[in-house]
């Protein structure tokens, strides 16, 4: 019975974990989120654009285009963020397995072992975020990764 339970709830948080970076997309886009609503069309009266301005970001730059730059930057980023999930969930994991090990070496040693994976992979995924970020900049001078 326990077994089952640790399952499902194993199940549920993974699925919650990779499911919520997703949410990052479909927020991305927000160009039409504070135009002034006049009735059937939005107007080109932009309530956040003056704020924006004076705080340094020009969001008119591209009107609302969306470059293929930005798409792949933003698929990079939501991708590697759900490497990270990944990367929190297995740390928890083998630091539950750790807890209920109690005096069994052999489940000790398999939760060093993910741990110790986890944390390989961990290094795998800075490399590469660091990579992109840094091809990114030179293909999109003045991007940012995941700005759509």
């Amino acid at each position: 019975m326990s077994k089952i339970f640790y399952k499902a709830i194993g199940l549920i948080m993974a699925l919650f974990f990779l499911i919520a970076p997703l949410g990052v997309l479909q927020a991305a886009n927000l160009s039409n989120a504070f135009r002034v609503n006049t009735g059937d069309v939005y107007s080109n009266q932009d309530r956040l654009a003056p704020s924006a301005w004076n705080a340094g970001f020009n969001i008119t730059v591209n009107s609302g285009a969306v470059t293929p730059e930005q798409i792949i930057s933003t698929a990079i980023t939501a991708l590697l963020s759900l490497l990270g999930v990944i990367f929190i969930v297995l740390i928890v994991y083998a630091g539950f397995i750790w807890m209920i090990a109690g005096s069994d070496e052999q489940k000790v040693t398999k939760s060093k072992d993910i741990i110790r994976e986890s944390l390989i992979g961990l290094v795998i995924v800075m490399g590469a975020y660091a990579l992109s970020y840094f091809i990114i900049n030179v293909l999109m001078p003045g991007g940012q990764i995941g700005a759509i």
